[in-house]
């Protein structure tokens, strides 16, 4: 029997139609509130926005001075600011500032949902809400629990090397205020946007995307939603207002870990029976007939089963053409190739020859904090790549990240729970006669680790650690693989097999980085620095 006290579900919040503003020249002389002003340069952005637009804005962020120096001295020592119409409100918020406020501009992070401080706002926008209203740029909009960072920087690099003046904003941390006024109808613009980004989008009808794709969902952000269904229905926010005239890309396969404990094993199938723009689907394996979409056969070819007159509103009575349009790619893994797949799609849907996204996408180096190759060491007659996956925040990713190589790898991962199951890492490195597993595991300490700690107890799986720092870490493997290679039946090995491929260790976190570090970027660099001081 179910809990009569049990509290429902809060309902979604839907903001007004439209934007506060009807202007940027309406934006003058207006009391601002930037509401979160962080490290990763959207409050930052917004802030210098509106300044440059003659506002009066101030800044609140719950930390302090201190922990945002970076970004308070870039906007002190910028002199093209007036910064007399600038005030900080650091280490707290103030009700009375947001009362007074004209508009409040929301960090995506920061819930609505019991907030006192933005309930007691006149109006609230966001960056992203304040570009849609003013951009006349075609918008390529890009959602899902893994693979979107990789997708929309994807897309971006083909459409400027295939010479379209694109530009890339979003969660990838650039905002799409840096470059608003550069845009027009001309300028395509990839937009990656979180579940929360789109959360703050929901009522406004601001967002109808030329092209809109959802990549692999899984549960993520569950420390934050209160049910797999939430997450999911503000994904959805992303194809709300299109139109037939707009494309959709979709998952085409079956994949119960999508479900959340919702029965659902694949999301693609709910969307695409919602969803009233053109439907694409991708999979990894070739679409039944009658479906458009791309597929890969086993050697990661990419093919489009499209329509003749795919830049046109697809007719019912469409043409249907089968083309190869990805080959040879420089990143590793078969997630990243099924995201490189859905950025030519995109390319083709913007009149790119096939011809010409394989030569511009074969040359696409990844991005960073993705699986990013940065430093190459031996150790005797080793060589060792190393690879920061630190983007990588999911489990599923962190698994993924073992089989990208094809190879066993020594694997680096651990962090900070935020309400997932973490047992698809230790599901996908056990010896099961599919997996390949890792040489070596060893742990970062953290809540999440603790977690992972008792899967591998369970699978028995061997790892090292956990260690409470990076370097503690990395001392363990270069002494580890220091003492492999001094060993008498090492040194007879290499001397056999001098020309063998490259060993890889690849630091793939599978969780968040909250406490040893900012963010997952920080937690990238930070990895990437003490690799090439303990290894250079």
């Amino acid at each position: 029997m179910s809990d009569a006290h049990e509290p429902l579900p809060p309902v979604p919040h839907f903001y007004p139609e439209g934007c506060y503003f009807k202007s940027l020249s309406d934006i003058k002389d207006k009391k601002i509130v930037v509401m979160g002003l962080g490290l990763n340069g959207g409050g930052e952005a917004s802030v210098r926005f509106f300044l440059n637009h003659g506002a009066f804005v101030l800044a609140t962020d719950m930390k302090s001075e201190a922990d945002l120096k970076t970004t308070v001295d870039s906007l002190n020592k910028d002199k093209s600011l007036d910064t007399s119409r600038l005030t900080y409100r650091l280490g707290e918020h103030r009700i009375e500032d947001f009362e007074n406020a004209d508009c409040v501009i929301k960090n995506p992070g920061v819930k609505y949902d019991g907030n006192k401080y933005l309930a007691a706002a006149k109006a609230i926008e966001t960056d992203i809400s304040l570009f849609l209203a003013f951009s006349k740029a075609p918008i390529i909009a890009v959602t899902g629990s893994k693979g979107k960072s990789s997708t929309v920087s994807a897309i971006y690099y083909g459409l400027r090397q295939s010479g379209f003046n694109a530009f890339l904003g979003g969660n990838i941390t650039v905002s799409p205020l840096t470059f608003l006024e550069q845009t027009d109808s001309t300028t395509p613009v990839v937009l990656e946007l979180s579940s929360w980004q789109l959360a703050d989008l929901r009522g406004r009808k601001l967002l109808k995307p030329r092209v809109s794709i959802i990549t692999k969902i899984i549960p993520d952000h569950q420390n934050f939603y209160h049910s797999m269904l939430a997450y999911v229905n503000d994904k959805k926010l992303i194809y709300a207002d299109q139109t037939k005239k707009d494309f959709a890309i979709f998952d085409f396969d079956s994949d119960p870990a999508a479900d959340g404990g919702t029965l659902i094993d694949n999301w693609g199938d709910i969307f695409a029976k919602e969803c009233k723009a053109t439907i694409l689907r991708y999979s990894k394996k070739q679409l039944p007939e009658g479906v458009l979409g791309v597929w890969q056969d086993k050697k990661g070819t990419g093919f489009a089963r499209l329509s003749t007159k795919i830049l046109d509103t697809l007719p019912q009575d469409y043409e249907k053409t089968t083309e190869t349009i990805l080959k040879d790619l420089i990143v590793p893994g078969k997630h990243m190739r099924a995201n490189v797949l859905n950025a030519a799609l995109v390319l083709r849907i913007m009149g790119v020859s096939p011809e010409r996204i394989i030569e511009v996408l074969g040359r696409w180096n990844g991005i960073e904090h993705r699986l990013e190759f940065f430093h190459e060491c031996k150790i005797g007659k080793t060589t060792y790549r190393f690879y920061n996956d630190s983007a990588a925040t999911v489990p599923e990713a962190a698994a993924e990240a073992t089989q990208a190589f094809g190879k066993p790898v020594y694997f680096l991962t651990g962090g900070t729970d935020k309400g997932l199951d973490l047992s698809p890492i230790a599901a996908g490195i056990c010896e099961n006669g599919r997996n390949i597993v890792p040489k070596s595991v060893y742990l970062l300490a953290g809540s999440a680790t603790d977690k992972m700690i008792a899967d591998f107890k369970e699978e028995g799986i061997s790892y090292k650690g956990p260690f409470n720092s990076v370097e503690e870490m990395l001392a363990a493997l270069k002494s580890d693989l220091e003492n492999s290679e001094n060993s008498e039946k090492e040194s007879q090995k290499q001397t056999q097999n001098d020309n063998h491929k490259p060993e890889i260790v690849v630091f793939s976190p599978g969780a968040t980085s909250f406490g040893m570090f900012k963010n997952e970027f920080d937690r990238g660099n930070q990895f990437k620095a003490k690799v090439k001081k303990v290894f250079g």
